[in-house]
């Protein structure tokens, strides 16, 4: 297994690289976006294959089924754009969220994201961004949310099927499958199920915590792997389990709190004998 997380304050793929070592991680976030040239995404590659080193994901993070038209637009080039650099530089996958239907926050809870007419938009969009790239060595996946489709093990099975599209996958975040208190104390259950139903089709993964707050209304909050509630010993022998290997990403966090991360999860893994490098 590998682990890795961001890598900040970088100016060529030589003191990137560096950087990736000197934490040591074997899986990195993308370090650059469609924007930059072919012969720059070649030497970023050339340098992680190198190195010994996997491009997790690139982060397609935008709204994709926004309600206004123009930001709707611009959101699907925008992820065919990334794709398109994850195919190119060799990521193991480009990943987004499915977006929302709340007119001014890209990523906010509302009252349509988990209606019908809402999942067939996320079908179509899916299909369009996909369509267009035609990727050949990557995935394009949805991060579940715990208020936007795919909201549950069930409905990303769901989603799979009606997209249709050999190259969608599953990017897994457990902490977003978890949106009450059932869940929160079952998660375990949760996380088996996951990997049950879901594990040939997951290509990375993200690292983070959750805690629920101890008086009423509900309200959770996400903290440092490994000192909330979620189960790492299930999840990090599910992803141990699996037949293809997948990364875990950190994510979340404030620049210096990685590292404690990092060592949180290292020490977890030691404890139950799994390899994670």
């Amino acid at each position: 297994m590998r682990l890795g997380a961001p890598i900040f304050n970088f100016d060529s793929p030589e003191t990137w690289i560096e950087k990736v070592q000197q934490a040591g991680y074997r899986a990195v976030y993308c370090p650059i976006d469609h924007t930059v040239d072919s012969v720059t995404i070649g030497a970023y590659e050339q340098i992680a294959k190198r190195h010994d080193v996997v491009i997790a994901e690139v982060g397609a993070w935008s709204n994709p089924i926004s309600p206004n038209d123009d930001e709707r637009r611009q959101a699907i080039t925008y992820c065919q754009q990334q794709l398109a650099l994850a195919d190119e530089i060799g990521a193991l996958c480009c990943v987004n969220i499915a977006g929302s239907c709340y007119p001014t926050i890209w990523d906010a809870p509302h009252q349509e994201n988990m209606t019908e007419a809402t999942f067939d938009l996320i079908v179509e969009t899916v299909r369009t961004i996909i369509d267009a790239v035609k990727p050949t060595r990557t995935f394009y996946t949805l991060e579940m949310m715990p208020y936007t489709y795919p909201d549950t093990v069930d409905n990303y099975l769901k989603i799979i099927r009606a997209i249709d599209r050999e190259t969608f996958a599953v990017h897994l975040d457990p902490v977003n499958l978890i949106n009450s208190p059932t869940a929160y104390f079952n998660n375990t259950k949760i996380i088996e199920d996951a990997f049950r139903q879901l594990g040939s089709f997951i290509k990375s993964c993200h690292a983070k915590d959750i805690q629920m707050a101890l008086q009423a209304p509900i309200h959770f909050d996400e903290v440092i792997p490994c000192t909330g509630n979620l189960d790492y010993a299930t999840y990090l022998n599910c992803l141990n389990n699996l037949d293809h290997p997948v990364p875990m990403m950190v994510e979340h966090l404030p620049p210096e709190d990685y590292p404690k991360a990092v060592q949180h999860i290292r020490q977890k893994a030691q404890t139950l004998g799994i390899p994670l490098t």
